[in-house]
């Protein structure tokens, strides 16, 4: 029996009390036995309802012993609402270098992570590996860390949201982003197919610039569906600002043949690249090729956090130049997230 249901059920039977029964005594005496009762029915009521809560069993939420996330080995107090994210487990050291003080450090294969404070702001720095397929561990496991209760294992009644910038690298693909450039992904073109394997993909994903991509690419089906994830448009304001790029991006399965390089074995398309660079949808180019910009901000939309990449040039694709010295320079771009985040 539902509320409204339950409402109307009392209403009609306390009428009934005060026509059936003669003495306001006994009436009384009787009404206050069935208020208590009710109160003791609501009770039950609501506690079957928090007892329906889906729990997530060990085998699909997995934690350790000490009641960390599997993979991170984060603790749920050990994260910050601010995260910072890199791909280099070395380059944590280098963030948390910016920070006031640091509260903890967590190492567990490529995931290395360091929380602190800097002018005030609470940041977890955390390295996530190379790829898609790692963001989907990366990105589930914070989820959890912030919104689901690792006790009961229950989703919390009160979702937090975090706020998540990825510092990359990457290849640039126009002559406007040369070698040291700094590019904001405003949306992200996922080669990896990760985010068809979630419900509502179409639900934050650009569909038409899906379309006018496959068709400009003769798109083949054999490498799966495109998708088109997009950035947290007021993240991008705030990041961005006036001295990063802001464009496209591809998010490929792999650093060579999916970004089209021909080593010894040849590629499905060989002209994959130009009609990259030459693609345009609604006044803006695809700027750089990256690996893990699709699957973080589509992740992110579909589980309510903030999120996007910006990455540095150190390569130009389009001008075959190449800076292999650039870990003395991403300091530069380092500084001016752990800034504005």
């Amino acid at each position: 029996m539902d509320n409204i249901s339950t409402n109307k059920y009392c209403r009609r039977n306390i009428i009934l009390l005060y026509i059936l029964i003669p003495s306001k005594k006994i009436m009384m005496n009787i009404l206050t036995v069935f208020l208590f009762s009710l109160t003791l029915w609501s009770n039950s009521f609501n506690d079957s309802t928090d007892m329906a809560k889906k729990v997530f069993p060990p085998s699909e939420l997995i934690s350790n012993e000490d009641g960390s996330a599997f993979h991170l080995h984060l603790r749920p107090e050990q994260l910050a609402d601010r995260v910072i994210l890199v791909g280099d487990p070395g380059r944590v050291a280098t963030v948390a270098a910016h920070f006031d003080e640091q509260e903890c450090e967590v190492s567990s294969r490529e995931f290395h992570s360091i929380t602190g404070m800097y002018q005030g702001k609470r940041i977890t720095v955390l390295s996530t590996g190379i790829g898609c397929d790692n963001i989907d561990i990366v990105m589930t496991e914070l989820d959890a860390l912030a919104n689901i209760d690792f006790t009961t294992r229950t989703e919390k009644d009160e979702h937090r949201t975090l706020t998540i910038v990825r510092i990359g690298t990457c290849g640039g693909l126009q002559p406007f982003t040369p070698t040291g450039s700094f590019i904001a992904s405003v949306k992200s073109i996922g080669f990896d197919g990760l985010l068809n394997y979630y419900a509502g993909r179409n639900d934050v994903c650009d569909l038409q610039l899906e379309e006018a991509f496959k068709q400009h690419m003769d798109w083949s089906p054999l490498k799966g569906s495109p998708y088109v994830a997009i950035a947290n448009p007021e993240l991008i304001e705030r990041i961005a600002q006036d001295d990063m790029v802001r464009g496209y991006t591809i998010a490929c399965g792999g650093f060579y043949g999916p970004q089209g390089r021909q080593i010894r074995l040849q590629i499905q398309d060989p002209d994959q690249n130009k009609k990259v660079e030459a693609f345009e949808y609604d006044g803006m180019k695809i700027c750089n090729f990256e690996m893990e910009s699709s699957a973080l901000a589509g992740l992110s939309s579909l589980l309510g956090h903030h999120a996007m990449t910006c990455c540095m040039v150190i390569a130009n694709r389009y001008t075959t130049e190449m800076n292999t010295n650039y870990k003395n320079t991403i300091d530069t771009l380092i500084e001016k997230v752990i800034c504005r985040i």
